[in-house]
């Protein structure tokens, strides 16, 4: 039953974890405008169709040379993607040995990259509000990732019969996604299911109410 369930946590439903997001918030912060003379009005003009090009990209066409979005790259979305796809068909071949490095791997990649995100995001605050909300949507999204693929490592350490690994990676991820999520709800599952608690969870109203 347990192998089944690490399969089914596919890259789809990884996927489907980041679409579910909560839109963040724009920040209430005009971006600061530069005053433009006579002299440099077509150079800045030249640097804002320059900047529409690149905004209009497609980040998916193979064509498209920039290093960092390249399936490849060890520090991208695509890569951390990548090595999850690799980790669920190592899971699919019961090759668990494999598929903990391949999630290693992607975990690290993920956190990194929201942890960059989100420092940019914090250094552009107050300057520019379009790069602010872009790398918060992003560092967000990566954040969404690391969780995920810290569940499916939880997962494949307790087919192994590692409960003591997979205990940990559960909490951590219940602490950054907040127990009323999906992904949190299915965390403290597993919890309950390996006997480190022994309450288990409803989100009811009646829950906590005390009786008369």
């Amino acid at each position: 039953m347990l192998k089944v369930l690490v399969r089914c946590f596919s890259l789809n439903s990884i996927m489907a974890i980041s679409l579910t997001l909560g839109i963040v918030q724009p920040l209430a912060i005009q971006a600061q405008t530069p005053s433009v003379s006579p002299n440099n009005s077509e150079s800045v003009n030249s640097q804002q169709n320059a900047g529409d090009d690149t905004s209009n990209e497609d980040l998916s066409d193979p064509n498209n040379l920039r290093p960092l979005t390249q399936a490849d790259s060890l520090l991208s979305l695509q890569g951390g993607e990548r090595l999850m796809s690799e980790a669920n068909e190592a899971i699919n071949k019961e090759n668990y040995t494999l598929a903990t490095t391949k999630l290693e791997q992607a975990r690290k990649i993920f956190n990194q990259l929201s942890n960059f995100h989100l420092q940019l995001a914090n250094s552009f605050s107050g300057i520019d509000t379009k790069i602010t909300e872009s790398q918060r949507n992003s560092a967000l999204k990566t954040g969404q990732m690391r969780d995920a693929a810290t569940y499916q490592l939880a997962l494949v350490h307790r087919a192994q019969n590692q409960p003591e690994l997979a205990v940990p990676l559960l909490i951590q991820v219940i602490r950054s996604q907040n127990p009323t999520t999906d992904l949190g709800k299915k965390c403290y599952q597993q919890l309950y299911e390996l006997g480190f608690v022994d309450v288990p969870f409803s989100t009811s109203p009646t829950a906590t109410s005390p009786n008369p």
